[in-house]
C-alpha cells in the first residue's frame, strides 16, 4: 500500500471515538490514525490504527479504555503480540516516545488464523508468532523500523497476505451479527439478534463463544456503554432517564448500575471529571483498545 493511499484513507483523532474515555485528555498527549484495509483483506479486517505519542519531559499520561468485541494483532518495539477481547476497563501509562501498529480484525474473523475458540484468548495476551509463525517477529523489526504510516502498514499487509487461511463463511456471518449489535443499535434481546438471523439462541451462543470470545449479550451490553460514556464526554447535558429508555435499560437505575460497576464511576461523577478508582486496573499493554467505530 502506497504511502499516499494509506494517508488518503486517515480518520485520525479520539474524539467521538466510541472506548475511547475521556477523550479530552489525549490532546497532545498521543495521535491515533486509522486506515482502511486493501480490498482483499477488508472480509477480515476493520482496519489498521496507528498510535504515537511524545511525553518526553512531562509525567506518564494514563488513557483508560472501553475496549470492543474484537481481536487485535499488535506491533510494539517489544514485539508483535494478539491480544484477546479484554472484558475490563483498563489503563495504559504513556512514558516517553513511542509507536504502536495495530490491526483490528472483524469481530470473529480472527477465528480463520488461530486453532482454538476465540473465547480462549478472552482477556490474555498471547505471542503472534503463536499464530503467524516466526515470519511475524521478523516483520515487527521491519514495521518498527519504517519512519512513515503506509510502511508500517505495507508491512503488516504482507505478512497477512503470506499467512491468510481459506475463506471461513460463518466468520463473516458472525461479523455481520456483532454488526447488527454494534453499528445497528435496534436489537436489544439475543432472541431477536437470533431470530433475524434464522438460528436458535443456543447456536447462536455457541458461535460467539467460537469466533467472538465473549456472549452475545456481553456485546450488547457493552455497545449500550459505549454510547453512554460518548453521551458523557460530548461536553452537552445528559438526560440519563432518557438515555436508559433510548438505550433499552429498563430505567434508569439500571443504567447506573451497569455504568458504575464497567467504568467504575458513577455516571453523575464521572460528568463531573472524577477520577475512579485505578486499583485492578492494569498500567500496561497497548493502546489496542482505542480504535472504536
Amino acid at each position: 500500500m502506497p504511502e499516499q493511499e494509506a494517508e488518503a484513507a486517515a480518520r485520525p483523532g479520539t474524539a467521538g471515538v466510541p472506548g475511547v474515555l475521556r477523550p479530552e485528555g489525549a490532546a497532545g498527549r498521543f495521535t491515533l490514525a486509522r486506515r482502511d484495509p486493501p480490498d482483499d483483506l477488508a472480509p477480515l479486517l476493520d482496519w489498521f490504527w496507528i498510535v504515537r505519542w511524545d511525553v518526553r519531559g512531562q509525567p506518564p499520561y494514563e488513557q483508560r479504555i472501553l475496549s470492543h468485541p474484537n481481536v487485535h494483532l499488535v506491533f510494539e518495539a517489544d514485539g508483535p503480540r494478539v491480544y484477546g477481547v479484554d472484558t475490563k476497563v483498563y489503563a495504559r501509562r504513556l512514558t516517553g516516545e513511542g509507536k504502536v501498529l495495530g490491526i483490528r480484525f472483524r469481530a470473529g474473523c480472527f477465528r480463520p488464523f488461530c486453532t482454538v475458540p476465540v473465547a480462549t484468548l478472552t482477556d490474555r495476551v498471547v505471542p503472534a508468532a503463536t499464530f503467524l509463525g516466526p515470519a511475524v517477529d521478523a516483520a515487527n523489526e521491519a514495521i518498527m523500523a519504517a519512519a512513515g504510516d503506509g510502511d508500517m502498514i505495507a508491512g503488516a499487509v504482507r505478512l497477512l497476505r503470506a499467512a491468510i487461511p481459506p475463506r471461513d463463511p460463518v466468520a463473516e456471518e458472525v461479523a455481520s451479527m456483532v454488526d447488527s449489535i454494534t453499528k445497528g443499535g435496534e436489537l436489544r434481546r439475543v432472541g431477536e439478534l437470533a431470530g433475524s438471523f434464522g438460528m436458535s439462541e443456543r447456536r447462536m451462543q455457541r458461535l460467539f463463544a467460537e469466533y467472538v470470545g465473549v456472549s452475545p449479550k456481553r456485546v450488547m451490553r457493552r455497545a449500550r456503554l459505549h454510547e453512554a460514556a460518548l453521551r458523557a464526554d460530548s461536553g452537552e447535558a445528559v438526560d440519563w432517564r432518557a438515555l436508559a429508555s433510548d438505550l433499552g435499560y429498563a430505567d434508569q437505575a439500571h443504567l447506573t448500575r451497569d455504568f458504575t460497576a464497567t467504568i467504575g464511576t458513577p455516571p453523575g461523577r464521572y460528568l463531573r471529571g472524577a477520577a475512579p478508582p485505578a486499583a485492578g486496573l492494569p498500567l500496561e499493554g497497548p493502546i489496542s483498545h482505542t480504535c472504536g467505530d
